[in-house]
């Protein structure tokens, strides 16, 4: 399932499944993820990381999104 949503003015788009993977975030849900700002890529997961999560506004919103789908 694909799911588009915004936290603390971060735009997220994650496709998640019901059950974990060997190809999900930790072994968990979501196989694909992007943060953005203002259309810049702050974060990018798709089975394996291209850009990680930098930064404290990020890094929360990340873990936001961890917290709900994973």
């Amino acid at each position: 399932m694909w799911t588009k949503g915004i936290i603390n003015g971060y735009d997220y788009c994650i496709k998640h499944f019901e059950e974990g993977s060997e190809y999900g975030i930790n072994g968990g849900r979501i196989s694909k993820l992007d943060i953005r700002q203002e259309s810049k890529i702050l974060a990018s997961y798709d089975r394996g990381w291209d850009i990680k999560p930098t930064g404290k506004e990020v890094i929360a919103v990340f873990e936001e999104i961890l917290n709900q789908y994973n």
